[in-house]
């Protein structure tokens, strides 16, 4: 099966109109009807300048919703048998 793997990185406590912007991506996400997704908490981690950054990884610019995003083609698909 063929599909698309998508990812954001926004700061854990980053709000879009009154709402965490983790949070309105999923439902975001659920509403265009895509079959998953998840937010997981970065430890620390550096962008393009260099800059470490420690428990979150991006910074947005206010509630512009600047995001930082991943896009990559794949295949996915289930190996082994049902029980």
């Amino acid at each position: 099966m063929q599909g698309i793997y998508l990812k954001f990185y926004v700061q854990e406590n980053r709000r879009h109109h009154g709402i965490l912007a983790y949070e309105w991506l999923l439902e975001e996400a659920r509403k265009l009807g895509i079959h998953g997704g998840s937010a997981f908490r970065a430890i620390a981690g550096f962008g393009r300048h260099g800059k470490l950054h420690e428990e979150h990884f991006f910074e947005l610019a206010g509630e512009k919703l600047r995001l930082f995003y991943i896009k990559v083609p794949l295949e996915m698909g289930v190996v082994g048998s049902e029980p």
